[in-house]
């Protein structure tokens, strides 16, 4: 990597959960020491009955700090068996949206949800309906919905979405501006068609978002064991290249889920996040 590029930041973002122990105002102040001044901001921390601040109050620091927000994280959750759930899941998402235009957030990334039991092609019909449903309200708010693929081992319960081709299928099926993807390294890229899907994005105007962090050889949980960027085996900087080459010029996110890292000393663990960001991303 060139000696210049070793202080540029300017596209790096870290995801608040990434740093889950922190407040967000210690995620604002550890980020910005560290020289990072974009940051993904999670619902909990702009949720005072979850101990977080109220999105009127994460607005005034966000941006007393000049930080940017690409994303809040995270809606959806669209499919249910109960019609009561599903207008529930519309209503959380409007509400989504509406904190998101708050604190200054470029997009609402979606998590789209599943039910055990339910066929995925039923609930990705539900998450489509679910999303049309929002989407009036997202563009009256001047906020982007980014379908987040996840990987098929949360096909049961988190994401009846998996690979890109089927978050584009949606995409291409609502034809809508405010509508795109959100690439997550971790959760992509084993897809053999992953190339081809981030040039189509691209071509499609649809690429809105790309996270990183690294796929741990031997993980030891599913859920909180991601690795960061070297810690595992994603050709993290091919992809980049490739969602690069496709146009993307946003954010790199970094959203690590750790255990490990989080009980970890927070300050000393930015550090090696830009240190990771610079050799690995």
């Amino acid at each position: 990597m060139p000696a210049s590029d070793l202080t540029d930041l300017s596209r790096c973002a870290i995801h608040t959960f990434t740093n889950k122990p922190w407040s967000l105002r210690q995620c604002i102040d550890g980020y910005t020491k560290a020289g990072v001044r974009g940051i993904s901001v999670w619902r909990n921390v702009i949720t005072p009955s979850e101990g977080g601040v109220a999105p009127d109050e994460a607005a005034s620091r966000l941006r007393d700090a000049g930080m940017q927000v690409p994303a809040l994280v995270r809606g959806g959750f669209f499919p249910a068996a109960e019609p009561a759930k599903r207008q529930a899941a519309l209503d959380d998402n409007r509400k989504c949206i509406d904190e998101a235009a708050t604190i200054g957030a470029e997009m609402v990334v979606l998590v789209v949800g599943a039910v055990p039991g339910m066929p995925l092609e039923d609930a990705r019909q539900q998450v489509a309906e679910g999303i049309e449903a929002v989407l009036p309200h997202a563009e009256a708010r001047g906020v982007k919905l980014a379908i987040e693929p996840l990987h098929p081992m949360y096909a049961a319960d988190k994401s009846c979405i998996n690979r890109m081709a089927e978050a584009r299928q949606v995409c291409e099926q609502l034809q809508h501006p405010h509508l795109g993807i959100a690439v997550d390294v971790y959760h992509v890229w084993w897809d053999p068609d992953l190339k081809a899907e981030i040039e189509l994005a691209g071509q499609q105007g649809t690429l809105f978002g790309f996270h990183v962090c690294d796929w741990r050889v031997n993980t030891r949980h599913l859920l909180t064991d991601r690795g960061l960027m070297g810690e595992g085996c994603i050709d993290i900087r091919t992809i980049r290249g490739w969602v690069e080459d496709a146009g993307f010029a946003g954010f790199n996110e970094v959203e690590v889920f750790s255990e490990e890292h989080w009980a970890s000393d927070q300050t000393q663990y930015v550090d090696r996040i830009v240190r990771a960001y610079h050799e690995c991303t």
